[in-house]
């Protein structure tokens, strides 16, 4: 066996593993809390709750049906590799949802609120884990890609939050209180934080630069007392016309503190810009490689 089938077969291997576990986490989010409390979160899932509650359609099944369209145009427009992948996904999420989790798992009757918040958290890691393998559950991520197509000014951001919107919207109606919508937007807010926790939360930091006379006492003091590297950047005032070394350095949230107490200490009128770094991959950090 030569070692790209075995690395092909691991890669499979993997992906189903995934596909698994998010089918299992979305499951219980779904059925467990947010079924039970009349939640529909957005989405196709949300829909699916919708129907279910109208008509009795299980909503696994009732999902696959939905995305069977959004699957055909998935095909023309994104290929082949992308929309089996997801059809793969969207098969595991249907069979898991409605032939395991449905029959034999038990649903929580408490507080909305927290079957709202739980739900979430749930969903959300499901999806994390899907999204980790590069795929997707279908629904609206398709559904605003094509519509990124037709409306390229549009950002997907946004059509997301139309698509969600709408959904939240039609839920207050079908369930016949406001409740329902906020408590969606709850499990919404919880799902989304959840992803971003999951997939780059332990890659998050802070990129910081610093102008100071003193940079290499402070790029001294990085290197012992926090144990980063720093790079000097050649820079030049714009209004002095001096050339000037900017101090370029990143750093894990938990750190970035000590190093902002550093600066002050080594010179408390030294010019620092702080922004977001949502991943950090290299030396000292995560491997760079593919997940």
């Amino acid at each position: 066996m030569t070692a790209t089938v075995k690395n092909r077969g691991k890669e499979l291997f993997l992906d189903i593993f995934y596909d698994i576990a998010g089918s299992l986490f979305m499951a219980i989010g779904i059925f467990c809390f947010m079924e039970t409390a009349d939640i529909a979160p957005g989405g196709v899932s949300g829909v699916s709750i919708m129907i279910k509650y109208l008509f009795g359609v299980p909503v696994g099944f009732m999902s696959l049906c939905i995305n069977v369209p959004l699957l055909i145009l998935a095909w023309r427009y994104k290929g082949r590799a992308f929309t089996i992948k997801t059809l793969k996904t969207l098969l595991f999420n249907t069979i898991i949802l409605d032939l395991v989790v449905t029959p034999y798992f038990p649903q929580y009757t408490g507080d909305r609120m927290l079957g709202s918040i739980f739900g979430g958290l749930f969903m959300g890691a499901g999806l994390a884990l899907i999204f980790m393998r590069g795929s997707t559950t279908g629904g609206t991520d398709i559904l605003s890609y094509l519509l990124e197509l037709k409306f390229p000014h549009i950002p997907i951001g946004t059509m997301l939050m139309f698509i969600d919107f709408v959904i939240l919207s039609a839920s207050v109606m079908v369930f016949g209180n406001i409740e329902t919508g906020l408590f969606g937007m709850v499990a919404l807010f919880c799902q989304t934080k959840v992803i971003d926790g999951v997939i780059y939360g332990m890659d998050k930091g802070k990129a910081v630069m610093i102008m100071s006379p003193r940079n290499q006492a402070i790029a001294n003091r990085v290197l012992e007392e926090i144990d980063r590297g720093a790079t000097f950047l050649n820079g030049r005032g714009v209004y002095s016309g001096k050339d000037m070394e900017v101090l370029y350095v990143v750093v894990r949230v938990p750190e970035f503190h000590r190093l902002k107490e550093i600066v002050r200490e080594e010179d408390p009128r030294a010019f620092m810009t702080v922004a977001d770094a949502s991943q950090i991959l290299g030396e000292g950090f995560r491997e760079l490689k593919k997940d």
